[in-house]
């Protein structure tokens, strides 16, 4: 029995020793390796030298798009020369022509043409209604469009002002305005009440000079 309780104990010290051998034999070989890593990482960056990443070819850099400045203090400036340049005092009574209705018409323009414009002697081609803008919008939303309609070329044009049921007293406020305004615009070489069918006593058909010539 202590025969067989000696070998026992010898075998078991043989596997421990085994173990301990194949775990030594492991741990070198992780040495080795490593060793043997860093070693061809350093020939490699002796061979090649510093290296840096290249910049990706798949790409298109896109510049950032600035928005429009908006001319703040240039709107300013316009409206306030607007205002300076187009005066609610103006008188214009002694330019109106009241033969068989409402007209003006520009020294050196024909006596006739008022009468021609209220007949459809141009054809319309364009409009702006006033109605319901106060005293300020209503001069600068026609100051705009008088000046877009001669840059265009533009001849013949109506303005729609309104027979004002709707002011107090039911009196027509922004017509004489209108008209005042359209007597100070060089662009505007004569106008004309309108006929019943084109709006009557609410309208003025306005006549402008050939773009370039004003």
């Amino acid at each position: 029995m202590r025969a067989k309780g000696l070998d026992q104990l010898k075998a078991l010290h043989e596997q421990l020793r085994r173990e301990r051998d194949a775990s030594a034999a492991r741990d070198a070989q992780e040495v080795a390796q490593t060793v043997q890593q860093a070693a061809e990482a350093a020939a490699f960056a002796t061979a090649v030298g510093p290296v840096r990443a290249l910049r990706r070819h798949d790409r298109v850099p896109l510049a950032r798009e600035r928005p429009t400045p908006h001319p703040r203090q240039r709107e300013l400036d316009e409206r306030r020369a607007m205002r300076e340049a187009l005066s609610d005092e103006v008188d214009v009574e002694s330019l109106l022509l009241t033969d068989d209705g409402l007209s003006f018409r520009r020294p050196g323009i024909g006596p006739d043409v008022p009468t021609r414009l209220r007949r459809g002697q141009w054809a319309l081609q364009g409009e702006i209604d006033l109605h319901g803008l106060t005293r300020e919008a209503a001069r600068e939303a026609l100051v705009s469009f008088l000046r877009e309609a001669h840059r265009r070329g533009q001849r013949c044009v109506r303005v729609v002002h309104g027979k004002g049921h709707g002011s107090p007293g039911r009196q027509p406020v922004l017509k004489d305005k209108v008209q005042r305004w359209l007597a100070q615009r060089n662009e505007v070489i004569a106008f004309a009440q309108a006929a019943g069918a084109q709006g009557g006593a609410g309208a003025l058909l306005v006549l402008l000079a050939p773009r370039g010539t004003r």
